[in-house]
């Protein structure tokens, strides 16, 4: 019996906490230079990181040009599949890098409105907007880079990508839709 009391209040206890640590998910955020931002994302941004934006096209057989070169070897890419993989890289870099940095900046902007208590309903429609096309751009930057590094690919550089950053299993035919 006694047993059974104390697992009770144990159950009792452990449900409260968890209840009271799921009525303040978003305790300690307010201490975030940009409430809406970790600095995590914030760094990602600005170093020109995906963050997922292009898991349309990775996990549907379009690779990335980072994660390629990541896997050069492993992909025995040629010279020339590494300089042309390495040039698209480059060139993702320099458009994503300002594109991140000017969503951060816009993240901020939202950030002071609703701090400064300045917003309006014009003013966040405007500051919306403007942050939506800018996550837009920078989406569309990363997924055509890994458009354009699917298209340098051979078929078995494919298959051998997606089994070794485990999309699926060696031989498997199944989710094999590449178009080139």
């Amino acid at each position: 019996m006694r047993r059974l009391l104390l697992l009770a209040a144990t159950l009792v206890v452990t449900c409260n906490a968890a209840s009271a640590q799921s009525s303040k998910p978003y305790a300690g955020l307010e201490q975030r230079p940009i409430k809406a931002l970790s600095h995590q994302q914030v760094d990602d941004l600005q170093s020109g990181r995906g963050m997922g934006l292009a898991l349309a096209a990775e996990l549907n057989g379009y690779p990335g040009p980072s994660h390629v070169l990541e896997l050069g070897d492993r992909l025995e890419l040629t010279g020339d599949q590494r300089a042309e993989i390495q040039h698209l890289f480059d060139s993702m870099k320099q458009e994503t890098v300002p594109l991140g940095n000017k969503l951060v900046e816009q993240e901020r902007e939202l950030d002071n409105l609703f701090s400064a208590r300045a917003v309006t309903p014009e003013s966040l429609k405007a500051t919306i907007v403007a942050i939506s096309e800018t996550q837009g751009r920078l989406r569309e930057s990363h997924l055509k880079y890994h458009l354009s590094t699917a298209a340098l690919l051979n078929q078995s550089q494919m298959q051998r990508y997606a089994e070794l950053r485990g999309y699926q299993h060696p031989d498997s035919s199944a989710g094999r839709k590449h178009h080139h």
